[in-house]
């Protein structure tokens, strides 16, 4: 009997269920803890290593690359191989990935580790989204699960800030080693206490070798390109050659996906507004604040003179705010709805970003940059647990994973997409060396009203969604009849209709 099919009435938190979650909980901790960590220590890893900028760059752009590019495919496979299987041997990956970043001498195969760790992160996210909506039954109890997961992903970047501030002053490779132990924990847990997944019926058989290929493929050349025009120029020939070539990908790949029998997307999932709206809102949401993350943090080292552990603490409210508030997330989505919390998540986060235009060279913390910081912080309580919410109601279990995979590249393609259009637009308006602060800060802020623009515009896209609120009892009724609908269409194509 699977989670659905029991009353939540009937439903308990088992000592085991929260061992379930705790570990899920921890690869997603780790996942962000180690993407803030990286990102305060870059300095002191390219004076230890002799690191020019373009390489600093790619022990980040690494990391993107192989997250944003493989999840796809890494949701599929938690479907068709087993999402247990499929999380802890990544999972393993990570671990031990994060061992040889602590210990090379290279700043190659620092990059190499890099990216090998963001290809794990591409198979642990999806496997453990679903291994929790397979698990925790649709309605109350799959919601507090939820809020408190994605929870995890937002202290463990909050934190991630301050470990780095302090382990950075012994030695940068403390930021990459710490993440090690931790995983072989939650490694060594998770082979006790997660539940068995059955693979798909038909196994390696049904598995969609053409639409993985270009699929991946297109994924991981938008990413680069994305991550690479900044630099190299937008309207260079490299990078319309790219962004040709991702195009016609990707209508390779839809070409195939419709008419395969078992894609690795099932494209009729984009037919449901909710699940189209939490992944376009998905790739807004995270695009704007990476982007004034980035900004955020230049600002205040740059030109307030704050070091690196003073900018992870002024940030850190945020964080707090959304730790504070995790017991509590579930039961208020349960009692306004996903589209309510998504719209006022956005609405939090133009208030902050709009806040914090007002911002000059000698700011007041507590008067301005705090409120900021606790807006953004409440935009994160309310929408990032809804946006995950939104996007695996009412989808069979065999299509966990591949919805997973489809919303985690929906954030990390979107952050990477709107973090290189904020980056050019910073650059285009860039002064020389001898500039003023003034001048400088001047950039700074064309680039947060881009920021401030895409929290308008997700703001926008998820208006709609509240015309069409209903109870959880009618969503989860709904989304049944959906997916009886699209089985019946399915049985009509196989037998010829």
């Amino acid at each position: 009997m699977t989670p659905h099919n029991v009353p939540a009435a009937e439903q308990r938190w088992t000592p085991r269920l929260w061992a379930t979650l705790i570990v899920l909980c921890a690869a997603l901790f780790l996942d962000a803890l180690d993407v803030s960590m990286v990102g305060v220590a870059l300095p002191s890893i390219g004076a230890d290593l002799g690191l020019g900028t373009s390489s600093l760059q790619w022990i980040v752009s690494g990391y993107i690359l192989g997250y944003g590019g493989l999840l796809l495919l890494g949701g599929r496979a938690a479907d068709l191989l087993g999402r247990r299987r499929v999380f802890l041997i990544a999972l393993g990956v990570f671990a031990v990935a994060s061992v040889l970043g602590g210990i090379v001498d290279d700043g190659n195969l620092l990059i190499a580790t890099r990216i090998i760790k963001g290809l794990s992160a591409a198979f642990t996210a999806p496997a453990g989204l679903s291994i929790i909506t397979t698990t925790f039954a649709e309605g109350p109890m799959r919601n507090r699960a939820l809020a408190l997961y994605t929870t995890c992903g937002a202290t463990g970047y909050s934190m991630g800030l301050v470990f780095s501030g302090l382990l950075t002053e012994i030695s940068w490779r403390w930021t990459m080693l710490l993440p090690a132990p931790i995983a072989l924990i939650a490694l060594f847990i998770g082979l006790k206490v997660i539940p068995q997944s059955k693979r798909a019926e038909g196994g390696r058989g049904q598995y969609d070798v053409p639409g993985a290929l270009t699929g991946t493929a297109a994924m991981m050349l938008l990413v680069f390109t994305v991550v690479e025009a900044p630099e190299i120029g937008w309207g260079a020939a490299r990078t319309l050659v790219s962004f040709a070539a991702v195009a016609l990908l990707l209508a390779t790949f839809v070409t195939i996906e419709l008419r395969t029998p078992k894609p690795l997307i099932r494209l009729g999932v984009l037919r449901s507004g909710n699940i189209l709206r939490a992944n376009v809102g998905g790739a807004l949401f995270m695009g704007g604040y990476i982007g004034f993350q980035f900004l955020a943090t230049q600002y205040m080292q740059n030109l307030l003179g704050w070091s690196a552990l003073e900018t992870a603490l002024a940030i850190l409210p945020a964080g707090a705010l959304v730790a504070l508030s995790s017991t509590k997330i579930g039961s208020v989505i349960d009692r306004f709805g996903t589209p309510l919390m998504i719209v006022l998540g956005f609405g939090f986060h133009l208030a902050g970003y709009l806040l914090f235009l007002r911002a000059d060279l000698s700011p007041s913390y507590a008067g301005l940059l705090l409120p900021s910081m606790l807006l953004l912080g409440a935009g994160f309580a309310v929408a990032f647990a809804s946006l995950n919410i939104q996007a695996t109601n009412g989808v069979k279990d065999e299509e966990q994973g591949m919805v997973s995979g489809l919303l985690n590249t929906s954030f990390q393609v979107g952050g990477a997409i709107f973090l290189a259009i904020v980056t050019a637009v910073v650059t285009a308006g860039d002064t020389s060396a001898t500039s003023s602060p003034q001048e400088v800060f001047d950039t700074f802020k064309s680039g947060l009203w881009v920021v401030a623009g895409i929290a308008f515009a997700g703001l926008l896209l998820t208006l709609p969604g509240l015309r069409r609120r209903r109870t959880p009892t009618q969503t989860i009724l709904v989304a049944r009849s959906v997916q009886e609908e699209a089985a019946a269409e399915a049985e009509r194509v196989r037998a010829g209709e």
